[in-house]
């Protein structure tokens, strides 16, 4: 039994690991799948609906490429649904990105999205402090003085595009946390949304047009900021209470706004630096305030 409660630690601390890389992968991802996409509709490479469609194709290929190497099988069955709700979020993000910013694309997309998990964990009975609660007025506090309307606002309808697919977003969040299997349920979504994408290529709004750097970038962002992304997402998630989930994802605006910086050349300005500090350190303070709330339940 001694020897049973020594190696309790390192387990419980091994899982802990995995949780924050996986999450750290995540966030990174969807940070850099605004960055592609944004790279690719800002130079008319390529139309929205093709990136959308050519984005579930590299995914689909990616996570059944890792599931074939871990002799694993690919689940169908009951992903439908969250094929839908995928495809919600991707054509509004898509669309969106002709006339948005990396940085105001995430911010409007990701403060819709914990909206929605918050609300969702409200409803679940999780609990916040004062702690948690500053954090995540901080971190408000930091998105509001980046949209301040300081400069020209966002166009209404690809503002409008952006928050609905915020809500699509949160959504499928929240329909990942029970994931057994991530890599393979996101396979199946992949392969399930790939259709229902297609057909919007075939529609009126579609105007293709595709270049090969912009196929390259859709790639690019369905292999490894989408499928690998999600799959990690989805490792995370069961870890991950709404509340905390939705505050994670605040950071991703600021590292999109500050990554549109470096690669479009946007002027990196304090009220930049300042927002970045307080949406990164308000999430820091609410995670880490739940963090220790679990842990005290636990001991």
């Amino acid at each position: 039994n001694s020897r049973f409660e020594r190696r309790l630690p390192p387990v419980q601390g091994n899982s802990l690991a995995r949780t924050a890389l996986a999450t750290l992968f995540a966030l990174i991802a969807f940070a850099a799948n605004s960055i592609l996409c944004r790279m690719a509709l800002r130079a008319g490479s390529i139309d929205p609906a093709s990136f959308t469609s050519i984005r579930f194709l590299a995914g689909a290929v990616t996570l059944c490429f890792v599931l074939l190497l871990s002799s694993r099988r690919l689940r169908l069955t009951g992903q439908w649904v969250s094929a839908l709700v995928l495809n919600g979020y991707a054509v509004g993000f898509s669309f969106s990105y002709i006339h948005l910013t990396a940085g105001t694309g995430a911010l409007l997309l990701f403060g819709a999205a914990q909206i929605i998990m918050i609300g969702a964990g409200f409803l679940a009975g999780e609990r916040i402090n004062k702690a948690i609660a500053a954090g995540w007025l901080v971190a408000i506090a930091g998105i509001v003085i980046l949209t301040a309307p300081s400069v020209s606002s966002p166009p209404p309808l690809a503002s409008a595009e952006m928050l609905a697919a915020g809500i699509f977003w949160g959504w499928f969040s929240l329909r990942g946390r029970g994931s057994k299997d991530p890599i393979a349920e996101n396979a199946g979504i992949f392969v399930c949304a790939l259709p229902i994408a297609l057909l919007i290529n075939v529609a009126p709004i579609a105007n293709v047009v595709t270049t090969s750097n912009g196929i390259v970038l859709a790639v690019l962002s369905g292999s490894i900021a989408s499928g690998l992304g999600y799959a990690a997402w989805y490792t995370a998630l069961p870890k991950l209470k709404s509340i905390t989930a939705a505050n994670l994802q605040l950071a991703v605006p600021a590292l999109a706004a500050l990554g549109g910086a470096v690669l479009f050349r946007e002027a990196i300005t304090l009220r930049l630096l300042l927002s970045a500090a307080m949406v990164l350190g308000g999430v820091a303070v609410a995670t880490a305030t739940r963090a220790k709330q679990a842990v005290s339940r636990d001991a």
